[in-house]
């Protein structure tokens, strides 16, 4: 069982952060210890317990090819939701893992996330 992944943001970034994670997928932010909260970034928690956590990076590159697979309920619901924040959703050929409906979307970062439905 994972207790979080964590990916790497730029200086500042943390309100569009907020706005996706948050405002668009629902997650909840959880606060951060106070040392740690002096570097910048921010954590969110998953409904399965698992937490994502972004930390500040001086010379960010978005993660484009390693990502973080994210079991989602409702994955057409999520990715209507990301359409219409203007996310572009990349569905994958269904015959890529048989059995397993998902897709690409990027954070606003430029972060790579993969949804899978939690068959």
């Amino acid at each position: 069982m994972i207790h979080h992944v964590q990916l790497a943001c730029p200086a500042g970034s943390e309100p569009a952060l907020r706005s996706f994670y948050v405002g668009v997928l629902g997650l909840t932010e959880l606060p951060k210890p106070p040392v740690l909260a002096a570097r910048g970034g921010c954590w969110f928690a998953m409904a399965d317990g698992s937490e994502l956590h972004f930390g500040v990076e001086a010379d960010f590159r978005p993660a484009r090819k390693a990502h973080p697979g994210l079991l989602w309920p409702s994955l057409d619901a999520v990715a209507r939701r990301l359409t219409e924040a203007g996310h572009e959703v990349r569905w994958a050929a269904e015959d890529e893992i048989p059995g397993r409906r998902r897709f690409h979307t990027d954070d606003p970062v430029g972060n790579r996330l993969e949804f899978l439905d939690s068959v």
